[in-house]
């Protein structure tokens, strides 16, 4: 089974920018072989979809809420997906997980292999 370990949280300003990447362990499956999706969860709140991606990378799908300030990408050749986050908003304060699951589908996502996940806060 494939393991995930994200990475690039932090405290930000509102406005601001990260980039979250999820690296994945070799596990016998080449990590070509996963649709990749990112979720995030405040506290108090359900986890909630923020985006995922295709095996090949074609496939895009953001929430509502994020799109025109993030995006997603993935480089096949190191194993990794990003989460580009841009015009940070103090709602986006969250822990933020991959996942990877064999259909490109925010269903299949949730029920996927996840990360331990890394913070974001972005202060006012």
């Amino acid at each position: 089974q494939v393991q995930l370990v994200e990475s690039g949280g932090g405290l930000v300003q509102v406005g601001g920018s990260l980039t979250l990447a999820c690296a994945a362990s070799p596990s016998g499956r080449p990590f070509r072989t996963y649709a990749m999706g990112w979720f995030r969860q405040a506290p108090g709140k359900e986890r909630e979809f923020v985006a995922l991606i295709s095996q090949s990378g074609l496939t895009t799908r953001l929430a509502d809420s994020v799109k025109g300030r993030f995006a997603i990408s993935r480089d096949n050749a190191v194993s990794t997906v990003y989460l580009h986050m841009n015009t940070l908003k103090p709602e986006d304060t969250a822990v933020y997980y991959c996942r990877a699951a064999d259909f490109a589908d925010e269903h299949a996502l949730r029920q996927g292999t996840s990360g331990p996940g890394t913070q974001v806060t972005v202060s006012s």
